[in-house]
């Protein structure tokens, strides 16, 4: 059965087994990021960090057709001032650290379009599966926009020239291109979606959340660093990772023929 923790207005937080569902629920505006959703999605990821129960966090979609249209247009044509759009775009930027330093996996269900901001948010999880009637794409510079806020997320995650072109061009890619390009883990029929997202939500679930947690952490930590710098790092993680009982179980289990029993130290 699955659990409400609390109440908002425009995503669901679903706990279920070990897997928290945050679905963008404004079908009315094509899931627009306004401030308010933002906001919610924000207090959603603190919910699941802070919750030892959750593994694993899915971000997904009401809407049939739209995972999300991307930012809030008429908050951008709006008449408020230049500080009050500043501070509305440091939203995305919170959203995008949360999901970082979440130090659980997390999961988007594309099956929609994920069309300018959301394509951001969608980029700032750690794995992506999409049905083949899902779009990807950053049409905002039709509308005499550029996609400031996502670019970062999109050079570290699609080659520097198709991510030009996916800027400047403003064209969409089906769930095959961007799979191609690196947006993308996985392209599943409409049938085979729900199923899918479920198969790899229980398997991320069933993993240490300890070893989880501190791979998540280095893989956030470690992203920009330069390499003698990085390897420095990720040796003292090892070492640290190495002395968890998790760890020692892990083997133990391993060698037992046996599931292992995690203790979260």
């Amino acid at each position: 059965m699955n659990e409400p923790t609390r109440s908002y207005e425009k995503v669901r937080y679903l706990v279920h087994e070990g897997v928290a569902r945050i679905t963008l629920d404004d079908p009315d505006t094509r899931n627009a990021l306004s401030d308010q959703m933002l906001s919610e999605i924000l207090s959603a990821l603190a919910e699941a960090k802070d919750d030892y129960a959750v593994r694993v966090v899915v971000l997904d979609s009401s809407h049939e057709k739209v995972f999300s249209a991307g930012g809030n247009l008429a908050g951008f044509g709006g008449d408020s001032g230049t500080v009050e759009k500043f501070t509305g775009a440091g939203l995305f930027v919170d959203c995008f650290k949360a999901l970082g330093e979440l130090g659980k996996p997390s999961l988007v269900a594309a099956k929609g379009h994920v069309l300018a901001g959301s394509l951001g948010l969608a980029l700032a999880c750690d794995l992506i599966i999409a049905s083949e009637e899902a779009t990807f794409g950053t049409p905002e510079i039709d509308v005499g926009l550029f996609p400031f806020m996502i670019m970062a997320l999109i050079y570290r995650n699609v080659g520097r020239k198709k991510a030009n072109e996916m800027m400047l061009l403003g064209e969409r890619l089906t769930s095959q291109e961007a799979m191609q390009v690196g947006i993308v883990n996985r392209v599943v029929s409409a049938r085979e979606f729900d199923r899918s997202v479920d198969f790899w939500a229980d398997k991320l679930a069933v993993k240490s959340p300890l070893i989880m947690r501190l791979g998540k952490d280095a893989m956030w930590r470690q992203m920009d660093m330069p390499l003698a710098e990085a390897l420095d790092y990720l040796r003292s993680q090892l070492a640290i990772e190495l002395s968890t009982e998790d760890a020692i179980e892990g083997v133990k289990a391993f060698f037992e023929k046996r599931d292992p029993e995690w203790k979260g130290r």
